[in-house]
């Protein structure tokens, strides 16, 4: 028989043990009407079940039953399995609302069909019903009732083959009229987007990418340029997962696809596809396939462009690919320094670029054009003026090579350091990185100034 002391607090496993206790009574009863010759012991259990009902009759009546006794509290703003004030309202397949916390038990403990109309569940994704949820805190302000706060870290880790099927049907959808494509892809986004046990549904089947990205096929014509953000979106979403790296890079379709969608499509679509490029690359393998399918260069002009919402993520990408040195010469090939430096120059970005700046100063090519577009005035400056000592140290090691490599470039920023002493601070008081790389650069304008003095 049930215990009370788990139950009080949890009027989920309180309506369930209450109606088990009520199926035990009724066998035991059953018994005695039945049985002439039913024991004492048969009898006294029946009692006791009695007993334990009233009780937690009782105790429930304390702890939660104020809001059964509140004629005021519309119906609908009960959960239909606790009786309660909804806390998290949300509804499932079949369309009805529940408190998020009861729902799930229902669904955990194995229920595979809806509470109230006792259909067949086609899935069982949980989503908010803000609108319920709007009306319930309404109502509570009106009543001067403190609205009830949603449960946290709720697991909603439950994948069934509901579920599985309910991705193929969406997948198969891809293929189909444009409004089912559209209808489709806009929930798998948001599936995507809100549930990490479906993203991993994408990893038990190799076709599920080329599914999803039928309708951007090459061939395909005046692509909806809402399908195409859903879609991309959606490979977004995916690749956070990271089980899925690997699985999208791989397919041969989808690099292709967001290279191309970094050229084409709304603002959103070319910054997810950006960020979508910048989360593959976590994989080394992955930086490798992504650079040598040419993703460099748009992600370079769309940098160039400067919108403020792609900015930061095209950047990180760049940063990310530019870590494999095969990637740094297809950077440099691709005219990366130039769009770099030009938005350092105009404040734009400053700490990100100056981190794939000082990435790029160990290839021969980068050096050569950062001297010649005039990066060091503009990398002395920095030093002088910022307060940021990862943008220091930045800075100083671009220089440091810099120097090493141009002897004229030397000369300016001896020049520097005689009229502001701009090195020589940065050696006392930057990171030790920056330290030494100043303090290196120290010793060549020594060497240098007693080569001179002794000519």
């Amino acid at each position: 028989m049930a215990k009370l002391g788990v139950l009080e607090t949890d009027p989920y496993m309180a309506a369930k043990a209450t109606e088990e206790l009520k199926k035990e009574l009724q066998r035991l009863v059953s018994r005695i009407v039945d049985d002439d010759e039913s024991c004492a012991d048969t009898t006294d259990k029946a009692l006791k079940i009695l007993s334990a009902l009233r009780d937690f009759k009782f105790k429930g009546s304390l702890d939660f039953g104020v809001e059964m006794e509140n004629p005021a509290l519309p119906q609908e703003f009960r959960c239909p399995i606790s009786k309660q004030l909804m806390r998290d309202p949300v509804v499932v397949a079949t369309g009805q609302t529940y408190d998020r916390p009861f729902i799930q038990k229902w669904l955990k403990d194995g229920h595979r069909t809806c509470p109230r109309t006792q259909q067949v569940l086609s899935h069982t994704i949980l989503t908010p019903n803000n609108l319920v949820r709007e009306m319930i805190s309404e109502w509570c302000k009106e009543h001067g009732i403190e609205l009830p706060k949603p449960v946290e870290d709720v697991n909603e880790e439950v994948i069934t083959d509901a579920d599985r099927g309910h991705l193929n049907s969406l997948l198969e959808r891809m293929s189909s009229s444009a409004s089912d494509q559209k209808e489709a892809a806009r929930e798998l986004r948001l599936l995507t987007k809100r549930m990490p046990s479906f993203r991993a549904l994408f990893g038990e089947c190799t076709d599920a990418v080329p599914q999803l990205l039928s309708p951007l096929s090459p061939d395909a014509v005046d692509v909806d340029p809402e399908l195409q953000e859903d879609l991309i979106t959606t490979v977004l979403n995916l690749s956070i997962h990271d089980d899925n790296k690997k699985l999208v890079a791989e397919d041969p379709m989808a690099i292709p696809v967001l290279i191309e969608s970094l050229k084409s499509g709304t603002i959103e679509t070319r910054t997810n596809a950006a960020a979508a490029l910048f989360t593959l690359s976590a994989l080394d393998s992955n930086k490798l396939i992504i650079g040598k399918s040419g993703a460099l260069k748009p992600l370079l002009d769309l940098l160039e462009e400067g919108h403020p919402l792609a900015m930061k993520d095209v950047a990180s990408a760049i940063f990310n690919l530019c870590i494999v040195l095969e990637n740094k010469g297809r950077a440099v090939h691709d005219g990366a320094v130039t769009v770099i430096l030009k938005k350092i120059m105009d404040g734009i970005l400053v700490d990100e670029l100056l981190a794939i700046l000082a990435m790029l100063s160990t290839h021969q090519r980068a050096v050569e054009e950062m001297g010649e577009l005039g990066a060091v005035p503009c990398l002395l400056r920095i030093i002088r003026e910022s307060k940021c000592e990862r943008n220091k140290e930045n800075c100083i090691a671009i220089l440091h090579t810099v120097c090493f490599n141009d002897r004229a470039k030397l000369r300016a920023i001896g020049e520097e350091e005689n009229d502001y002493g701009t090195i020589s601070r940065l050696a006392q008081t930057g990171t030790s990185r920056a330290k030494r790389k100043a303090n290196g650069i120290l010793e060549r304008l020594n060497r240098v100034a007693l080569i001179t003095h002794t000519a």
